[in-house]
């Protein structure tokens, strides 16, 4: 027959230890596949380059890159044009900041 092999700490996809790491890429955006709101309602901070930048709009850690709307620039479709900043992304939860 069919063999069952279930690991019952496979299953559990929040540790403790990926519950305090934000995800690799994330967007404010309600339309991108990359919305999360519970993990936005939690409140994320982000520095790129060591700088505290708080006008992110979508980023990426393992591609090294974040999204900021291009002062009051829209497109054809109303939404704001997005300039790509390129560096070292460190994403973390501002809960989790302020306990430190």
């Amino acid at each position: 027959m069919t063999e069952d092999t279930e690991n019952p700490e496979a299953g559990s996809e929040t540790s403790p230890a990926t519950a305090d790491t934000p995800p690799d890429r994330l967007s404010v955006n309600p339309h991108s596949d990359y919305f999360e709101p519970e993990v936005l309602q939690r409140g994320i901070g982000i520095r790129l380059n060591g700088v505290e930048k708080t006008t992110i709009e979508e980023y990426c850690v393992s591609e090294g890159w974040v999204k900021v709307a291009a002062g009051k620039s829209r497109d054809r479709h109303g939404n704001p044009m997005m300039l790509t900043l390129k560096g070292k992304v460190e994403p973390y939860f501002k809960d989790a900041a302020e306990t430190d």
